[in-house]
């Protein structure tokens, strides 16, 4: 098992590396001059190459990509070192131990590190994410094995019916549907923003977590079903019922375990693209986290503040896509021999 999670690692490292290559290619050759954007529209010709010249934005793309490579790790002063002497080369810097700093730059609108913005978006993105997947994944399996436990019956219908709905809506007019009942109808819940308090940003994550995810609880209720009717059909369900046990007991004492096997996949690599995905969700929750941010970053061309947000999207989905690997160990021992 180390040697296994030592190779994901290796060959999740270099999924990141090549996403954030990619990503600068793109962003360099998109058909807009982030040197205007950053002066502004009134400024003169010798401003925005004066502009230019310090973003390194004249510098042939190589050039750019190997400094942006060469700034993103790169060894850093030691903790013995005059923090005055070294200010401005390494005040966008994260230290990651042994001399090693980590460095994506400066926003170029938000005059900001990008490593400080990131750091005060992401808590709140992944939070979002976490209630999400807790959502959709609760609601996803109760639903589908009561569905599949009653089968043909009028809650099967019902909740079929309602998970091709959740499908096929799109996620926008879910979530101006949630603020129309829940924020201005029933005045339950705030309509948009995150708050000031612990209590505010509570009753603010319920509506975006639930937009978030309609569409993962209506997959999440079918394939649920399927996967019990068909386990519910096997062998061990029928001896379990032949030794007396209810069909819901074994429902769920012995043929949940083994329907949950292909949530698990889904689930686990979902919640890598939900911390970075939350686009639509976000903006019409005016929810402060990575997704709005990376909408953002688009609109102005920042291009530091875009290759952070590509790096936390793509560490997201490495690291879920491990987190599967080692759920799937503990689900099945049988992946732990191969």
């Amino acid at each position: 098992m180390i040697g296994k999670l030592a190779r994901r690692l290796l060959w999740g490292l270099i999924v990141v590396w090549a996403t954030l290559s990619l990503a600068f290619v793109v962003n360099s050759v998109l058909p807009s001059d982030p040197a205007r954007m950053v002066a502004g529209p009134q400024a003169r010709p010798a401003e925005v190459e004066k502009v230019r010249k310090r973003l390194w934005l004249d510098r042939p793309l190589y050039v750019q990509y190997a400094r942006f490579m060469s700034r993103f790790l790169h060894v850093g002063p030691g903790e013995g070192a005059d923090p005055t002497a070294v200010k401005e080369e390494h005040e966008t810097c994260a230290a990651l131990g042994w001399r090693v700093h980590f460095d994506l730059g400066k926003s170029y609108q938000q005059r900001r590190p990008v490593l400080t913005i990131l750091r005060e978006r992401l808590p709140r993105t992944v939070a979002l994410a976490i209630a999400a997947a807790l959502a959709q994944a609760s609601i996803g399996v109760v639903v589908g094995v009561l569905a599949a436990v009653r089968k043909r019956t009028t809650f099967d219908r019902l909740a079929v019916s309602a998970s091709l709905l959740g499908v096929s809506a799109p996620t926008f007019v879910i979530g101006l549907f949630f603020q129309w009942l829940f924020a201005f109808r029933l005045r339950l819940l705030p309509l948009d923003g995150f708050g000031d308090t612990l209590g505010d940003h509570l009753a603010s994550i319920v509506l975006p977590a639930l937009t978030l995810g309609v569409f993962g609880a209506a997959y999440y209720t079918r394939m649920v079903r399927d996967e019990m009717i068909g386990q519910l059909g096997e062998d061990y369900v029928r001896t379990a019922r032949a030794k007396g046990l209810s069909r819901a007991s074994a429902a769920i004492r012995h043929a949940l375990r083994n329907a949950l096997m292909p949530i698990v996949t889904i689930l686990g690599l979902e919640l890598g693209t939900l911390v970075g995905g939350a686009i639509v969700t976000e903006s019409i929750f005016r929810w402060p986290g990575i997704g709005a941010l990376s909408v953002t970053a688009m609109l102005d061309r920042d291009g530091p503040l875009i290759m952070g947000c590509v790096l936390v999207t793509s560490v997201a989905v490495v690291l879920s896509t491990i987190a599967v690997d080692l759920a799937y160990a503990i689900l099945d021992p049988r992946v732990r021999r191969d």
